[in-house]
Order: C-alpha cells, then structure tokens, then sequence
C-alpha cells in the first residue's frame, strides 16, 4: 500500500514538473513569436506575462531579475527568461524559456540566409514601423506599472529620474551599470532595515554547488577556446570561440553586440560587408533577441560549417555564456537579497532599473519610432488597449503593425 502511494506520489510530481515545462515552452514560444522591439520592450512583454498575467513572480523579484541581468554580460532579456524558466520548471525549464524566445526568430533568420527574403524585406515596410511603434507602448506600460510598485515615494522617484538622466548622459553599458551600483549605494544608506517577506522570495532550483560549477565551467572556456584555436585549425572551433567570446563580454546585449560580431565574422572573411549588413536588416523586423542574427551569420558563411550546422554553432555559442553565467549567479543572488542590508540596497537599484527603462523609453525606443503626429497617435492607440482594454499584447503587435501600413499607404 505504501508502495503504491509513494508511486503514486511520484507520478503526480512528474506530471506537475512535464506541465509545468510545457507551460514555460507555450509561454515563451508565444512571447518569441510576438516581442518586437528590442530588448527594453522584452522586458516590458515579459512583465506583462509572467508578472501581471500569469503571476510566476511579484514586482519585486521581477525587478531584482532585471537587475542581476544588467550586471551580468550577455542578452539581459533572455537572461530574465531563463531565470524565471529555472525558477518555474528547475534546468530544463530554463533550457525551454530560451528555446520557446528564441526559436521563431532563429528560424526566420535562418531562412533568410538560405534566400527566403520575401518572408522579412524591405526594412521600410509600413508594417515594421508599426511593430516599433507598439514597442514604445508596451515599454511605457512597463515603466508605468513598474514604477508604481517599485517607486512610491518622492525619494525613490528622484533615484529613478537622475538614473534616467545618467544614461541619457552617457548611453553606454558602462554608464547603466555606474547608476545602478551609485543607487544601490544610495538606498544602503536612504532605506536602512527592509526585510524580505517570505511571500516575494523567490526560490531558484540551483544548488551553490552547481552554481560553482557553471562559474567554473564559463570561465574555463572563455580561457581555453583561444589557446585551443590556435593549437588545433579547425573553424567550427574558431566559429565557437569567437561567438562565445562575443557572448561573454557584451553587457546589455541589444545593438551592442554588432560591432564585435562585425569584427568577429567580417574581418577574417567569413562574410562580406553586403552580406552582414543584409542581415541586420532583416533581424530589425523578427521578433525575439537580436543575439539571433548569430544564426543567420552562422548560416551564410562561405566555409564548413555553414548552412544549418553553423548556424545551430553560432547561435549555440552566443547564448551558452548566458545560461552559464545566470546558473552561476541565481544560487548566491538568491541567497543575498534574503538580507535585510542587501534589501536596502535593491531597493535603490530597482528604482535605477525603473530610470534605465524610462531613459530607453526616450532613446532608443521612442526615438526611432514616432516620427509624426500619426505616430504618435497609433502609439496612443496601442497603449490605451494594453493599459485599459487589457487586450493580450500579441494582439495588440498585429493591430498596430495593420495600423502602420495602412498609414504608410495614405
């Protein structure tokens, strides 16, 4: 009898663990299929589903999320997926949230390289200015929802507008990672005694031990690729290498990562110019991570492995110092922000991470999408329906780029 409760048990757990990773595949596969705009508007997508909709996590720990990504190099939207993956559904989970964002656009850009322009030309299209224009929509719900919880008072509200001015100032990696450190050092000193309540803790499946590991493992390849590469001539080795060292030194991710792949893929004559350039182009109208344009180059290489192979290595190596990197960091990030001390300082970096989505609200966000009055108006439009219609933001994305053709061709 016992026997069979235990197994019994044992089955019901399965069940809820294969259920529980099916729902961060559907989940994610939708959010790659329909996150335009760039990795500040992921956030924002992100927030929608996984904080508002579906509440796999409070306010609190989704902001403590953003900020540990913006500390670590790499995608940081994919990173916040993998996180909460993990955290839903353990490893496997995280493995499926990258799988689910990152697939659809990988695809495309896939079969842009093997000649298929038709599905993602002509960067002029109405219809792609719709999709930015729905990111400044989407990234201003984030703001806003965002800033409610995690800026209520008069003190922190400041924080957040000087780290908006901060990264305006200096837009630069370097310059959000200096506002967030200067805030957390503010609110040590401005929000003295916070406690985190058992109900916003959020537990990671990822022992100490397994987070060492995965540090261990990072930095072992970031050290020995190069001194393999020149031992042994091989360029699927000097393929991953070279992806892998982009995908370890980039913070932010985003259009920061172009001119080092630029240099990576174009200066040994891997690709021409043309065809680099072709392919940003067409990675500005997919949804999901730009650290997918590593597929597409991966792809359209004139040398073995090329083609499907090169591209599963390119886009492999990119993103595995990420998966490493946030498996290293989730075990001692979740036991630090259990400290009061520690609380006081997340609560001055949350602010900041609330001024670095306002700053990119303006710039880049805004900045390239509303160009006239028009603009300005569908982006109303937009924001209206996700903020007092909850209209599900998926869509949203489809009106709005209905909305920007139908004004490209009046």
């Amino acid at each position: 009898m016992n026997e069979h409760a235990e197994s019994a048990t044992h089955e019901v757990l399965r069940s809820r663990r294969l259920g529980s990773l099916l729902e961060v595949l559907w989940v994610s596969t939708r959010l790659g299929l329909t996150s335009f705009g760039g990795p500040i508007a992921h956030l924002g997508y992100f927030h929608e589903e996984y904080v508002k909709r579906r509440r796999w996590l409070d306010e609190q720990s989704y902001a403590d999320l953003v900020a540990l990504c913006q500390f670590l190099p790499g995608p940081a939207s994919s990173q916040v997926g993998i996180a909460i993956g993990i955290a839903r559904a353990g490893l496997v989970g995280g493995f499926a949230a990258w799988l689910g964002f990152t697939l659809p656009s990988a695809l495309a850009l896939i079969a842009f390289a093997f000649g298929v322009s038709a599905l993602v030309d002509s960067t002029a299209a109405g219809w792609l200015h719709g999709l930015k224009v729905v990111a400044v929509a989407v990234v201003a719900q984030a703001v806003w929802s965002m800033a409610r919880s995690l800026c209520p008072d008069r003190e922190r509200a400041t924080l957040a507008i000087l780290a908006a001015i901060v990264t305006l100032l200096w837009p630069s990696s370097i310059g959000q990672v200096l506002a967030i450190i200067v805030a957390g050092l503010i609110g040590l000193r401005a929000f003295p005694g916070t406690a985190l309540t058992p109900a916003s803790h959020m537990r990671f499946p990822v022992g100490k031990r397994l987070g060492l590991a995965a540090w261990s493992v990072f930095f072992l390849l970031l050290l020995l690729l190069p001194i393999l590469r020149q031992v042994t001539p091989s360029h699927g080795l000097e393929v991953f290498d070279s992806f892998f060292r982009v995908g370890s030194l980039v913070f932010g991710g985003g259009h920061v990562v172009l001119p080092l792949l630029q240099a990576e893929v174009v200066g040994p004559g891997w690709l021409t110019n043309e065809q680099f350039v072709a392919g940003y182009g067409a990675a500005q109208a997919v949804p999901g991570p730009l650290f997918t344009f590593s597929a597409y180059l991966g792809a359209v290489m004139n040398t073995e492995p090329n083609g499907w192979s090169g591209a599963f290595l390119a886009l492999v190596a990119i993103f595995l110092p990420s998966f490493l990197l946030v498996v290293g960091a989730l075990p001692f990030w979740d036991l630090l922000r259990s400290k009061s001390g520690f609380q006081s300082a997340l609560r001055g970096i949350n602010a900041a991470v609330v001024g670095l989505l306002l700053a990119a609200l303006y710039n880049p966000v805004w900045t390239s999408a509303v160009r006239a009055p028009a603009d300005f108006g569908l982006g109303l439009v937009a924001f209206g329906l996700l903020m007092f219609w909850k209209c599900p933001p998926w869509l949203v994305v489809v009106l709005t780029a209905a909305g920007g053709e139908i004004l490209a061709r009046i």
